[in-house]
C-alpha cells in the first residue's frame, strides 16, 4: 500500500514539476521486481493526471484574465483560436485521441497539452480519461519493460 501510495505521490510530483522524472522512479521499482505493475502504473497514472489537471485549470482560468484577454484580442490569434476551440468542442474524440497520444507517446510534451487544453476549454472528463489511460499505459511499458529485464 506504500509503494502504492508512494508512486501516487511522485506521479503527481512529476507532473508539477518537470525535474522529478516519473519513468526514472519507476524504472527503478521494476528493478526492484516489485509485483502488481498493473496497480502501479495506474497509480503513477492517476499521480499524472491530477497533477496536468492543475495545470489545465491553470489554463482554463487563466484565459479569462485581462492579460490574457489581451493577447487574444488580434483578429489572426483570434481566428486560430476559435478553430482550435471548435474543433476541440465539436469533436470529443478528436480532442481525446490528440491528448491520448501526447499521454502514451509524450508528443507533444503533455505539459503543454495539459495548458492547451485547459484554454481551449476541452471537456474535463475526456481530458482526465485521455491522460489517464495514457499514462496508465506508458508506465505499464516502462515497468514491464524494465521487470522483464531484470528478472
Amino acid at each position: 500500500m506504500i509503494l502504492l501510495l508512494t508512486t501516487l505521490g511522485v506521479g503527481v510530483a512529476s507532473a508539477l514539476l518537470p525535474v522529478v522524472n516519473a519513468e526514472a522512479y519507476l524504472a527503478g521499482v521494476g528493478a526492484l521486481g516489485s509485483g502488481g505493475l498493473v496497480l502501479l502504473s495506474i497509480a503513477a497514472g492517476a499521480g499524472q493526471t491530477l497533477g496536468k489537471l492543475v495545470w489545465y485549470e491553470v489554463a482554463r482560468r487563466g484565459v479569462q484574465t485581462e492579460w490574457a484577454q489581451k493577447k487574444l484580442s488580434g483578429p489572426k490569434v483570434q481566428r486560430v483560436y476559435q478553430r482550435w476551440t471548435e474543433r476541440m468542442e465539436g469533436r470529443p474524440w478528436y480532442a481525446a485521441a490528440i491528448m491520448f497520444v501526447s499521454a502514451l507517446g509524450g508528443v507533444p510534451p503533455l505539459l503543454v497539452m495539459a495548458a492547451v487544453a485547459g484554454a481551449l476549454r476541452m471537456r474535463r472528463e475526456v481530458f482526465l480519461v485521455s491522460v489517464l489511460v495514457g499514462r496508465s499505459i506508458r508506465f505499464w511499458l516502462v515497468l514491464a519493460g524494465v521487470h522483464f529485464l531484470f528478472h
